[in-house]
């Protein structure tokens, strides 16, 4: 007696659904995921054991550079239009419209408020300067303190939802960095956040 044999079919599976969910998810992610600033300026943070998150909205980041130099930026750019905006209205800084535009979109500044337009007006170049330029970072000592003058009016930009971060090399001179909170202290901020990289806890 012969036997039976089961004639094998070919598995056919649709797969044009699966490229519909692919495409929907591609969108999704592209849609919400959030961005990071380039930081022409690299700060190493230190590392700790605290996990307190900071906040990625609503976030003035004051930046400290191995040298000691101090640099900003907001994450939104329509608040740092506005933050310039009020010390153009302030007769401290003197810029037009296009130039506060331009000032809205770069990532990081950091130079004596009299040297602005000239460092916006460097296009590519900008970068080079606030990493090489001797001259460069917003002055924080006691003879000379433009931070405040920023802080000031990114806070009346802003109002009470805005945080600060302070961003500090793990190299930063600790007379650098106290400067710094002291100027937040003389204009009554005293609630901010050191950013630092999360470690191990000792034991």
């Amino acid at each position: 007696m012969g036997r039976f044999h089961v004639k094998k079919q070919d598995t056919f599976i649709d797969m044009t659904p699966m490229s519909d969910v692919m495409v929907l998810l591609l969108t999704f992610f592209m849609l919400t995921a959030t961005f990071t600033k380039e930081e022409p300026v690299k700060v190493n943070v230190p590392g700790s054991v605290s996990d307190i998150k900071i906040p990625e909205n609503n976030l003035l980041t004051i930046f400290v550079s191995p040298q000691g130099k101090v640099f900003m930026n907001m994450d939104n750019p329509t608040a740092q239009k506005a933050m310039a905006q009020n010390l153009v209205d302030n007769k401290k800084l003197d810029l037009n419209s296009a130039q506060l535009k331009q000032f809205s979109e770069v990532p990081m500044f950091g130079t004596p408020l009299n040297t602005i337009k000239s460092w916006l007006a460097s296009g590519d170049k900008r970068n080079d300067i606030l990493q090489k330029d001797p001259n460069a970072g917003i002055p924080c000592d006691s003879t000379h303190n433009e931070l405040k003058d920023w802080v000031t009016a990114a806070r009346q930009a802003n109002g009470e939802k805005m945080r600060i971060a302070i961003k500090a090399d793990q190299n930063t001179p600790y007379s650098t960095i106290k400067e710094v909170m002291n100027s937040l202290r003389q204009i009554d901020e005293s609630r901010y956040n050191l950013i630092t990289t999360l470690k191990g806890e000792e034991k």
